[in-house]
């Protein structure tokens, strides 16, 4: 079963991450953070990982930490979850337009946490959302998750649709390099024979 739960509790934050590998891109998000929850929604649904998040931060401070701190959980989840593993892609790319914006992203599996993040804003809020917690949640999910991760906004206008995309372009690059590879059996993708 490639399922897992993660609870991280600290001083700052209560997270608990649930997600299911193989389903259909269930999600029931609530971290307290409306643009955060709309994105996070796209990462389920366009992943096809059934993911259920709850989340309770410091927000008398600011959103940081809850976005930061779910990005980790999640990352830790996917770890978790993907076991050994054997048998999947284990690479995922994906060019995703949304109207005025078009997202570049790739990823790799690998068990090395890695962030090229090239993607620009021209504001610093959507709404009431910081912009720069986009690129501070992609890095806790990628050094917890143990993902190579290039982000490269090509195009793009509205803050918004350039967040959205980005988080639609990685969640199906991660449905690629996590669904079983038909040809491999239940072999590692690697010639190392683990990763």
């Amino acid at each position: 079963m490639r399922q897992a739960t993660i609870r991280r509790q600290t001083a700052e934050t209560e997270i608990e991450v649930t997600i299911d590998l193989d389903g259909s891109g269930r999600y029931d998000n609530n971290t307290g953070v409306g643009f955060f929850d709309h994105m996070l929604d796209q990462l389920s649904r366009h992943s096809l990982i059934d993911m259920t998040i709850r989340a309770k931060g410091d927000y008398h401070i600011d959103d940081h930490h809850t976005v930061e701190d779910t990005g980790i959980a999640l990352g830790q989840a996917l770890t978790q979850a993907l076991g050994d593993k054997r048998g999947i892609r284990r690479y995922g790319a994906c060019l995703l337009p949304m109207d005025d914006a078009l997202v570049r992203a790739a990823l790799d599996l690998s068990a090395r946490p890695y962030l090229i993040w090239n993607v620009g804003f021209g504001v610093d809020k959507i709404g009431s959302f910081d912009t720069e917690l986009v690129r501070e949640f992609f890095q806790a999910l990628s050094t917890h998750g143990g993902i190579t991760l290039h982000v490269d906004a090509l195009h793009g206008l509205n803050a918004h649709h350039v967040a959205e995309a980005a988080f639609k372009a990685v969640a199906r690059a991660l449905r690629e390099a996590v669904e079983a590879d038909p040809r491999k059996g239940d072999a590692i993708p690697s010639t190392k024979g683990a990763l």
